[in-house]
């Protein structure tokens, strides 16, 4: 029977943590990886291949994102777990939790849940500290706009790719998508039945975007591999990291993305027209 008394994660799952604060975590996501290293250096002692955030991060890699090494997190004799229910496979965090493992699991799907999730997380799961950079992120965001009256009424119509062969979109509820919302930007797929909904490039095309913004991840887009399969649009090559991760990243986010939404490639981009 589960505790009554135990934290709930975003799942609302409880969470039966020991009586003192975890000194052992593994995060298996690259934002959550970079805001406990921020907030408390010594307590990760595994980490995904793809936590690239902090560059000096010296941990134990654990595989990736979908298919962690459970045997190798395991040996690490962690206290805590840190996934998400978008980045992770739910039977692998089963079998964490089988093995006597806590997990924390967050859901974020719009920046307010990011703030709400990782002060949880941070302070209720870790045990730690508000950290002050968490402060200066909503600091951050609050002179953009809130979740309130849409800013983008009046911006141009846009489409996110995030994958190619085959296209893949921002549709429904996203975490990028509420960041670009609030940056004036108006989602073509915003209403879409899927969240990542796969749509050919000539669907594409026919919603006559104004705007294409290119991340560069999960895709890597790039000027030379994008932009020309949207001759006569305009393309802003944007930071995945700043568009998709929730963590330290989103201080600085709204003045970087805005930088390359201020500064988009002219229509087309460099290349010829290529309908891959």
């Amino acid at each position: 029977m589960a505790d009554p008394t135990a934290p709930r994660d975003d799942l609302d799952l409880p969470v039966r943590l020991g009586p003192r604060p975890p000194r052992r975590v593994v995060s298996l996501v690259p934002s959550l990886t970079e805001a406990v290293a921020a907030t408390a250096p010594g307590l990760l002692v595994g980490a995904t291949d793809w936590c690239s955030h902090p560059a000096d991060l010296s941990v134990t890699r654990i595989g990736g994102t979908k298919n962690p090494d459970v045997p190798r997190i395991l040996a690490l004799a962690p206290d805590l777990v840190l996934a998400n229910d978008e980045e992770n496979r739910r039977p692998d965090l089963d079998a964490l939790r089988a093995a006597g493992v806590p997990v924390w699991v967050t859901d974020i799907r719009t920046l307010d849940d990011a703030f709400r999730s990782l002060h949880r997380l941070l302070t209720t799961a870790c045990g730690l500290p508000r950290p002050a950079w968490l402060d200066e992120a909503e600091a951050a965001w609050a002179s953009v706009g809130s979740g309130g009256a849409p800013p983008e009424a009046d911006g141009p119509r846009t489409v996110v790719p995030i994958w190619r062969r085959p296209w893949m979109v921002l549709g429904r509820d996203t975490f990028a998508g509420d960041l670009l919302r609030r940056l004036g930007l108006r989602l073509v797929h915003a209403d879409h039945p899927e969240r990542y909904p796969a749509v050919p490039l000539p669907e594409l095309l026919a919603c006559q975007p104004e705007l294409v913004v290119l991340p560069d991840e999960p895709y890597r887009f790039t000027a030379e591999d994008g932009p020309e399969a949207f001759p006569g649009t305009p393309a802003a090559l944007v930071s995945g990291r700043h568009l998709t991760w929730y963590g330290p990243s989103l201080v600085t986010a709204p003045a970087v993305l805005r930088h390359a939404l201020d500064h988009p490639l002219g229509p087309g981009g460099p290349g010829s027209p290529d309908a891959s």
